[in-house]
């Protein structure tokens, strides 16, 4: 007869430490190769270490409201993230570039950090759908940023942004378009024509009119344009009230 002692429990694949009061990542965290999730949040992490390259299983990666002032290069190695990565509301002056090799993520949130810039590799995610870059800093987005193809919501409020790059126009798939309290001057031209663009923000800039063609924009069901020195009675805006569109001003 043969006795069955059993076998220990196969570790969990999700570790959440949030509001753990943590000041640096448990040691044996890096160990923990067979990671799912990792939760991260709300402690007082000021960095952390290359060691978080070993978690290659991890699709979700949330390390906001810390008090990270930098991001390892090995950020990049974790190429199994395909559903979020949390950075928001750190100490973050800067993305290495290494985050352009995290080709197959899907939502990634960088707000709430003085960065001042994006990388130009950020064109290389080409999985993101999501992209939440508000009151981060920014002056202006690179150019690689029109090269994503499947983003569907771009979110940039409480920004210095005074254009967008030309080839935003290749962002056929974007829906919702936030760009709520920047300072552009005018509706940014990249934005003619966008397919799919149902929801436009555009309040608390320095808008004084509307070009033409925003009434053209095929898919438009809401656009607020509060806070700007905007005619309420402006044609394009008119038409897109006639054919059911929402607009605010």
């Amino acid at each position: 007869m043969t006795t069955v002692t059993g076998s220990a429990a196969a570790p969990s694949p999700v570790l959440n430490l949030w509001k753990a009061g943590l000041r640096s990542v448990p040691a044996g965290t890096w160990g923990r190769t067979g990671l799912r999730v990792l939760i991260l949040a709300d402690n007082e992490l000021t960095s952390v270490p290359p060691a978080i390259a070993r978690l290659r299983e991890l699709h979700t990666l949330d390390l906001g409201h810390n008090a990270l002032t930098r991001l390892p290069e090995q950020i990049g190695d974790l190429t199994g993230l395909t559903r979020c990565l949390y950075l928001h509301d750190n100490r973050l002056t800067g993305l290495p570039a290494a985050l352009g090799r995290l080709g197959r993520l899907g939502y990634l949130n960088v707000g709430e950090n003085p960065l001042g810039r994006l990388p130009g590799s950020l064109g290389a995610m080409s999985g993101l759908h999501e992209l939440r870059a508000q009151h981060a800093a920014l002056t202006e987005l690179p150019a690689s940023l029109g090269r994503l193809a499947g983003l569907r919501e771009l979110w940039l409020r409480g920004n210095e942004l005074t254009g967008l790059p030309a080839t935003v126009s290749n962002l056929h798939a974007l829906r919702e378009l936030e760009l709520r309290e920047n300072a552009l001057p005018e509706v940014p031209d990249a934005l003619r024509g966008l397919p799919a663009l149902r929801r436009l923000d555009l309040r608390g800039n320095k808008l004084r009119g509307v070009p033409h063609w925003l009434a053209e924009l095929p898919g438009l069901e809401k656009l607020d344009l509060r806070w700007n020195s905007v005619d309420y009675d402006a044609a394009p805006l008119r038409a897109l009230r006639e054919r059911g569109c929402i607009v605010l001003v």
